[in-house]
């Protein structure tokens, strides 16, 4: 699967957002270390379920979050809290919902609110969901990994759709020790395309892509 990331701030940001990447590598490395295993699942759980539906709503414009379907965190699966009628689901992503590389994979204090479109709440967010029901009953990345690929190919779970897409607009969200608050951006989800026909990562370009290739 690959994620493009699309900026909604100036390009001069954009730049510093790359360049801070870059000059966070020691950063990344020192997470890889402090968050080398899962934490006790308190530490992922927020201690109002008011603070997580408002900080999952921030991800989106209020004319979108408002009538979104929200979902929170429970202590083994992430549970409907707020019912809606536009085919949104907004949610507050946790830190194994992120590459299975990631120095922040286990780390307790990522917070990633995030609005999926009707189609992405049809086809990538079951993903989601199924991590997460793996990993609060105790599976390892390996594990969870395995079960998802698995669930791919047997078709249990369903094949990323045309016109997936994410709102990940807010300035609350906390997604990594290198980034920390990164800038609003959009996602659009898309399944064995090529990223150089959006013009992705060329010099100049907004459009950054990100390849979680083992889940298809």
């Amino acid at each position: 699967m690959q994620r493009k990331k699309v900026d909604r701030t100036a390009l001069e940001r954009i730049v510093l957002g790359l360049l801070f990447l870059t000059a966070g590598q020691a950063v990344a490395q020192d997470a890889k270390t402090r968050y080398a295993s899962m934490a006790p699942v308190d530490q992922y759980l927020m201690g109002s379920r008011d603070s997580e539906i408002a900080l999952a709503r921030s991800a989106a414009p209020a004319s979108i979050s408002r009538d979104a379907e929200v979902m929170v965190l429970g202590r083994h699966a992430y549970e409907a809290a707020v019912p809606g009628k536009n085919g949104f689901v907004c949610m507050v992503e946790r830190s194994w919902t992120a590459p299975i590389d990631d120095p922040d994979f286990w780390n307790p204090k990522l917070r990633a609110p995030i609005c999926f479109n009707a189609a992405a709440s049809r086809c990538y967010l079951p993903r989601v969901m199924r991590k997460t029901d793996l990993i609060l009953s105790g599976h390892t990345k390996a594990q969870m990994m395995e079960a998802i690929v698995n669930g791919i190919q047997k078709k249990e779970l369903p094949a990323m759709e045309s016109g997936a897409m994410c709102y990940m607009l807010s300035k609350q969200g906390y997604l990594s020790e290198r980034d920390g608050h990164w800038h609003p951006h959009l996602m659009f989800f898309v399944s064995q395309a090529d990223p150089a026909a959006w013009g992705a990562d060329l010099a100049g370009s907004p459009i950054i892509a990100f390849r979680d290739t083992w889940e298809g």
